[in-house]
């Protein structure tokens, strides 16, 4: 009777603690931030942390009369810096602050019929909001009350013109493929400039990698 009452309860203490590891593990993997470094489930990413990114190699931001068209700018120079505000448990959604979001000039070019040349572009009413779910569903939003406003300068032979775009907000793709966001075919309304300027603006580009400190961004 002893060794049965022995061995009974050897089984029960080996029941208790295996019942006791399996919420332990599901904890421990729930406990993971939505954005991390260091691999998917790595170490999270702490809110205040700035992430940079530029374009992906190879790759252009372009401005295009259409969705489906080529005419418009082209520039293979712009990068953008977004800081953390918000980074809960996965899954989740992540908030960030979109500080900074430049292009490069001198990478620009333009096929517009009597356009040189592209001087500049630039955006406004920074900061904007971002968020960023565990599904990769990317959403940048200005500030209340305004928008995000592009203005693009086109140097054509009587002068510079201005072309002013906006757009109530942006939705784009993470990819863990290449720690990037994606942005396709957004669209901008023109508010404002010549007839060289066309109506609508689409925009499409891809900022990879995402880093934080020079390490790529996962999104869990």
């Amino acid at each position: 009777m002893r060794t049965r009452t022995l061995l009974s309860l050897a089984t029960a203490v080996t029941a208790l603690s295996l019942s006791a590891a399996v919420p332990a593990t599901a904890a421990s993997t729930a406990a993971g931030a939505v954005l991390t470094t260091g691999g998917t489930g790595g170490t999270p990413v702490a809110v205040g942390t700035t992430l940079n990114a530029s374009l992906a190699s190879g790759t252009a931001a372009t401005f295009h009369s259409s969705a489906t068209g080529s005419t418009g700018v082209s520039c293979t120079g712009s990068q953008f810096t977004a800081t953390v505000t918000g980074n809960p448990t996965a899954p989740g959604t992540a908030t960030e602050s979109v500080t900074s979001h430049t292009f490069d000039s001198s990478t620009c070019t333009a096929n517009v019929t009597g356009v040189l040349g592209v001087n500049g572009i630039s955006l406004g009413n920074l900061p904007y909001s971002a968020t960023v779910t565990s599904s990769g569903a990317v959403r940048v939003t200005p500030p209340s009350g305004s928008t995000i406003r592009a203005t693009v300068t086109l140097r054509t032979l009587l002068g510079n013109v201005n072309c002013v775009y906006q757009a109530s907000g942006l939705s784009g793709t993470a990819s863990n493929a290449n720690n990037g966001i994606t942005f396709t075919d957004q669209q901008f309304t023109k508010v404002s400039g010549s007839s060289l300027c066309f109506a609508n603006g689409y925009f499409t580009a891809t900022y990879a990698p995402v880093t934080a400190g020079g390490a790529p961004v996962f999104v869990n």
